[in-house]
């Protein structure tokens, strides 16, 4: 018993090991991620209810249309109520003609929804464990960030890789990561984000979801930092 115990450790802690890929597209080291945030349960209903919040909270709720009494116009009677053989009217800016109101038209209003802090957090690390089990998680080394600075440089190591065309997040830290930023942004398919704002959403969007190692120590300084107050 005790040793099939060691067993199953040892398995859970190998499926947190990634490998760091470098500026060749092979290994460069193991990497060794986080339980807390890349081995927790999947939880498909909190995540469910973060991607509703997350998309609900993108729309603007701007759109809005003019009623009869709101539309500018002649008010005054379109034709006679009698004796022309017609139906009976008393407002060109009734719905039924061009140019008149619109019926329940939408209106500016708030989709906002909320969502508490603790939260979104198990949603980003379920996402993040699940992205882990699928296999879809990867790793670039830091000489990305120094010796990338070119789109042809990195749209030439996508193509070695086989990810050419594909869509996948590219997980960046936000002030080292400038220069990579500004090469892998026209290339299609490649969705970049900062390590501080990744959230649940964005971490289940694309094929693949690729962190720069840097940008790992990014995600643990701010979740990890105060674990447990």
């Amino acid at each position: 018993m005790v040793e099939e115990k060691k067993l199953n450790k040892n398995r859970e802690k190998n499926k947190l090991k990634v490998e760091v890929i470098g500026l060749d597209g092979k290994k460069a080291e193991t990497l060794a991620l986080p339980e807390e945030i890349f081995g927790q349960k999947e939880n498909k209903v909190l995540v469910a209810q973060y991607v509703r919040v997350y998309l609900a909270n993108q729309r603007a709720g701007t759109a809005s249309t003019k009623t009869r009494s709101e539309v500018a116009g002649s008010t005054r009677k379109i034709w006679p109520q009698k004796r022309m053989g017609r139906a009976r009217h008393g407002d060109i800016k009734a719905n039924i003609f061009v140019g008149g109101g619109i019926v329940f038209g939408p209106k500016p209003r708030d989709f906002n929804l909320k969502i508490n802090k603790k939260q979104k957090r198990k949603a980003l690390f379920s996402a993040l464990s699940s992205r882990l089990a699928q296999k879809t998680v990867f790793v670039l080394s830091d000489d990305f960030l120094k010796k990338i600075s070119k789109t042809k440089e990195f749209a030439g190591f996508l193509s070695k890789m086989g990810w050419s065309g594909d869509k996948m997040v590219l997980v960046l830290p936000a002030q080292e990561g400038l220069k990579l930023r500004l090469a892998a942004r026209n290339i299609p398919g490649l969705i970049l984000e900062n390590a501080a704002n990744l959230n649940a959403y964005t971490a289940l969007l694309g094929k693949r979801l690729v962190f720069v190692k840097k940008s790992l120590e990014v995600l643990q300084q701010i979740y990890l930092k105060n674990e447990g107050k």
